[in-house]
């Protein structure tokens, strides 16, 4: 018998990485508190390299030699989510909880390290240990930020994030934008306030922001091309305390999502137009704040290609039509180096973020194949005689 694959090299190591994700679990670490999921998956990993801390509680891990590294993102924080699943391995810290499966993620990605480190494959990898993923600022940005991955030669980066919008044993890479830019916005309406029985002495904020609302959703469907998918939305309202009063002041909060840098651009000068003018023929003015966020997450298509034909050969199904106007912070690794994020379908039908989601073992397995094809298709691109 000749030496094992690093396929089978991975499945040796998926029990002892189930352990792990349910010690991940029920010691949840909340967004900027992450020091310590961190120490247990280093601790985790194969090899004798030191690790770089970066991003205050973040770390990057190389295994293997010198030259040119393909990286490999973990998302590490948990979410203020108080755990409703019921399992012996429910979180032990109230009000916190792996929630959108960082846990899974952190734990395929231990199973790959051995895999890669015990086959002894000729493209080292980073293991990219990334906190804050849930808040801002992002620990992406920082981590890309930072120069490490230039230090380390970091060719290309791999995310896997499982997506219970998909089937069990399916994968999704698909080329392009696959995650929308997100930034959040403050409207801030000021007029005149007085007595609500003689309005005619005021300038309400409340009616003309109300009026900016409304405004507001009219903006995607007659600024932007139909064959686009963008989102403005308003999710928080505020204004007034007293029945017979009007307020001087009125306020609210939205999204602005993308998947199109220009119409990032577009939406939120057309944010600004809209509260401006409609404020101003209410003889109010208007302040618009943004709140950057992440950009579009965009795959690169020669890496996408090379990781499908990977998971083909692993008789994993794929999907080639999933995209979200959600928003994940690998987009900041993604500007910088071809990348490739994978959506990996669940057995659970739960949402993400919700108290009762709970993936699977099998989940878990799906999550680490698809993190070894991404590895695999990177070092084929990287290795090509072309390259």
């Amino acid at each position: 018998m000749g030496e094992p694959t690093v396929w089978e090299l991975l499945e040796r190591h998926l029990g002892r990485a189930a352990e792990l994700r349910r010690l991940l679990h029920s010691e949840p670490d909340l967004s900027g508190d992450e020091s310590m999921t961190r120490d247990r998956v280093l601790q985790a990993l194969p090899g004798d390299q030191t690790p770089v801390k970066v991003a205050e509680t973040g770390a990057v891990l190389r295994l293997g030699g010198p030259g040119p590294c393909i990286g490999v993102r973990g998302e590490m924080d948990a979410l203020p989510v108080t755990e409703q699943t019921g399992v012996p391995w429910a979180s032990r810290h109230d009000g916190a909880m792996h929630a959108c499966g960082h846990d899974l993620h952190l734990a395929a990605l231990v199973a790959v390290a051995w895999a890669v480190h015990e086959a002894r494959l000729p493209v080292p990898l980073l293991v990219v240990l990334q906190p804050r993923e849930e808040t801002y600022p992002s620990g992406a940005k920082d981590i890309a930020e930072h120069g490490i991955l230039e230090a380390e030669q970091c060719a290309a980066m791999i995310g896997a994030h499982i997506q219970p919008a998909l089937p069990p044993e399916v994968v999704a890479c698909v080329p392009g934008g696959v995650n929308a830019s997100s930034d959040e916005f403050e409207i801030r309406v000021h007029g005149t306030s007085g007595h609500a029985a003689y309005p005619h002495l005021s300038c309400d904020p409340l009616l003309a922001l109300s009026e900016i609302v409304v405004a507001l959703q009219s903006i995607v469907s007659r600024s932007v091309d139909p064959m686009s998918s963008a989102v403005v939305g308003v999710s928080s309202f505020a204004s007034g305390q007293a029945a017979n009063v009007i307020p001087g002041l009125a306020r609210a909060t939205g999204t602005i999502r993308a998947l199109d840098p220009r119409n990032r651009a577009l939406l939120r000068d057309r944010v600004v137009a809209v509260a401006e003018n409609v404020a101003r023929a209410h003889s109010c003015e208007a302040e618009v704040r943004f709140t950057d966020g992440e950009p579009v997450l965009e795959n690169d298509p020669a890496l996408v290609r090379a990781v499908s034909t990977h998971l083909a050969d692993q008789g994993i199904g794929l999907s080639t039509t999933l995209r979200s106007l959600g928003a994940d912070d690998f987009s900041f690794f993604s500007e910088r180096m071809p990348s490739a994020m994978m959506f990996v379908g669940s057995e659970t039908t739960d949402a993400l973020h919700s108290a009762s989601f709970l993936p699977t073992d099998a989940d878990l397995r799906l999550t680490a194949r698809a993190m070894l094809a991404g590895y695999l298709g990177a070092a084929d691109l990287l290795t090509a005689p072309d390259a």
